[in-house]
């Protein structure tokens, strides 16, 4: 890759960092701010509710600010919006302010993990995007290894508070990066918001999001608060799409683009990538502490092999899909992670730590090589313009595949674990990852092969970049 992208990968990349360590270092510290703040467990949840649903109502508009206000003044702002609701979250006086201030925080990382993919794919102009998804992926890498360790070590040697100071130095760090290293740019189009397509979409993504973190309770979907937000939230997500069909232009999120193979196959995938990955970090962590009698900071350590085998597994995934393509690369990754998982469907609490450990270097190595095919592959095609609205179609896949993953695994255990056998319960439920990560392998199957690398007189960044693929 050339200098400049380079340097604009590592800027982005410095500046993701804050939100993605965030998410993971707060999710192991839940009981100790329900304990300190004196909240009941249902209230001190959404202090990761409010986040998530603050991002699902952010991600939808970021195509639009981009185009009106332009990718560096809308990355550095969502930064600053970010930052400042970490130091707010710092002086959080009780747990209702706390939950304010995460929403402020989630309104900023809303906006960036789509813009970075949208400013990525523009400057590489179709060249290179399994090398640019390589360096992209590395704070999705980062933050499960690093998350809960570092969470861990601050709860044990200080107190909550500090969790959130941990993002200024990347937030700070990550705009003077941005100021020196993201090219500037100016509003790109004039049209105006699509408010009907708003008032549809961002109350659906909320409704399906609220409904399915509330399936994790007793009662599953049975309960009311599950199922009504989320059959309201799919009724609005259908009525969005047919009204988005009929208004490419100035649609909030054009969802005609999915007419186009590569996308509709990448944000299929990125659903069911999103449910295998986030649904694995919810039952390992809990299996390592309610089986193996670890603390949080024992199970974050004990997932680190898994980070690193999707460290090493990202700069040859990058390299081969851009050499042989996208569908090989992400039919092996998958493959290999359900491989790594069928083992889980058999420990239990004797199983050597070893072996677990052994078995999670192989599984990361699985996810590091899905992750860059997936990211990369739904850009193939598609114009400058186009972009903005496929970094949203994929990021809301993925969001969405994940609180699925998460709430569907989550009432598979709790049905299970209502007999007198835990391990028994963590087994049945590792058998649903199973047959996630096996239809996954199934579908990577319509992604694209090896498309032609651009020449040298191909279009830049800024023209249409039709790359044919096979």
């Amino acid at each position: 890759m050339d200098r400049n992208t380079t340097r604009l990968a590592i800027a982005l990349v410095v500046g993701a960092m804050a939100p993605l360590f965030d998410s993971t270092i707060v999710s192991v510290a839940l009981h100790t701010l329900g304990r300190d703040l004196h909240a009941s467990v249902d209230t001190v949840q959404w202090i990761s509710t409010g986040y998530l649903l603050a991002m699902g109502v952010t991600v939808p508009l970021v195509g639009w600010l981009q185009d009106r206000i332009g990718g560096r003044r809308l990355w550095m702002a969502s930064l600053v919006v970010f930052l400042v609701g970490s130091v707010l979250c710092s002086l959080a006086w009780d747990v209702t302010s706390l939950i304010v201030f995460r929403v402020v925080q989630g309104i900023g990382a809303g906006a960036m993990m789509p813009l970075l993919t949208t400013l990525l794919m523009q400057a590489a102009g179709g060249r290179d995007v399994g090398k640019l998804m390589s360096i992209a992926s590395l704070p999705t890498a980062l933050g499960p290894i690093l998350g809960p360790v570092i969470g861990g070590v601050i709860l044990g040697a200080g107190s909550w508070p500090w969790l959130f100071w941990v993002n200024v130095p990347f937030a700070a760090a990550g705009l003077l990066l941005a100021w020196r290293f993201i090219p500037a740019d100016g509003p790109t189009g004039t049209a105006r918001l699509d408010t009907v397509g708003l008032v549809l979409l961002s109350p659906a993504v909320v409704g399906v999001l609220f409904g399915l973190s509330n399936a994790s309770r007793t009662d599953g979907f049975a309960r009311p608060d599950v199922w009504v937000p989320l059959v309201a939230g799919v009724l609005l997500l259908v009525a969005f799409a047919l009204r988005g069909t009929r208004r490419r232009g100035d649609a909030l999120v054009d969802v005609a683009l999915l007419r186009h193979r590569p996308l509709a196959a990448a944000a299929t995938l990125m659903f069911l990538m999103g449910a295998a990955l986030y649904g694995g970090m919810l039952l390992l962590p809990l299996s390592f502490q309610d089986l193996r009698g670890s603390d949080a900071l024992g199970a974050g350590l004990l997932l680190i092999p898994q980070g690193v085998g999707s460290l090493l597994s990202r700069s040859l995934a990058g390299r081969l899909t851009d050499r042989i393509g996208a569908r090989s690369v992400a039919i092996v990754g998958f493959g290999v992670v359900l491989l790594a998982t069928v083992p889980f469907a058999f420990a239990d609490g004797s199983t050597s730590p070893w072996w677990i450990g052994l078995v999670l270097v192989v599984r990361g190595l699985g996810l590091g090589a899905v992750m860059i095919p997936v990211m990369a592959v739904g850009f193939v095609g598609l114009e400058r313009r186009e972009m903005p609205h496929a970094s949203t179609i994929t990021r809301l896949a993925q969001q969405l595949g994940g609180a699925f993953g998460t709430a569907v695994l989550a009432v598979v255990l709790a049905g299970a674990a209502a007999g007198s056998d835990p391990a028994g319960a963590f087994q049945q439920a590792f058998w649903w990852a199973i047959g996630i990560t096996a239809f996954a392998t199934a579908m990577a199957a319509l992604l694209p092969g090896r498309r032609p690398e651009p020449s040298a007189g191909a279009p830049s960044a800024a023209e249409p970049v039709r790359a044919a693929s096979r």
